[in-house]
């Protein structure tokens, strides 16, 4: 039988908006929460230690640590190639930085959260749907059978 599972990650994240033409586009920060739901069979082969079970939530948890919470956290994302790329250069004040090829929006660092987990979960694991959650009344969704 298919079923499908979810588990909530949570980090901190700061980012700018560069050309937004609101308060985003100075460097703020968020605790997101991402919720990951993935779909696959029940084992049932009762001598498996993972009978009962699509994938123990350990194996999600890293998987979305390694893809996910480990380059994110903590982290300031600006766009590459604007005048936000000058912060990268201040090697003293800051220690984690990436610069995005994507304006870093709650949406593309969801899509971006998207294709690492595509690429990273199991083979017999489906990623089903997705959730990041920036504020406690704002979040981008994505779900498998829309794309």
């Amino acid at each position: 039988m298919n079923l499908r599972v979810s588990k909530t990650f949570e980090f901190e994240t700061a980012h700018a908006l560069w050309g937004y033409d609101g308060k985003c586009a100075n460097i703020h920060g968020h605790s997101y929460q991402l919720t990951v739901t993935i779909s696959g069979k029940v084992i049932e082969d009762i001598n498996d230690p993972k009978y009962g079970m699509i994938i123990d939530f350990g194996d999600i948890k890293k998987v979305v640590k390694k893809e996910i919470v480990d380059v994110y956290d903590h982290c300031l994302l600006v766009r590459k190639n604007t005048p936000h790329e000058k912060y990268a250069e201040v090697e003293t004040a800051f220690k984690k930085i990436w610069l995005t090829d994507f304006q870093p929006t709650c949406e593309n660092m969801l899509i971006d959260m998207i294709q690492r987990l595509k690429e990273s979960l199991p083979g017999h694991i489906e990623l089903k749907y997705a959730r990041l959650q920036e504020t406690r009344s704002s979040y981008a969704e994505w779900l498998a059978e829309e794309n």
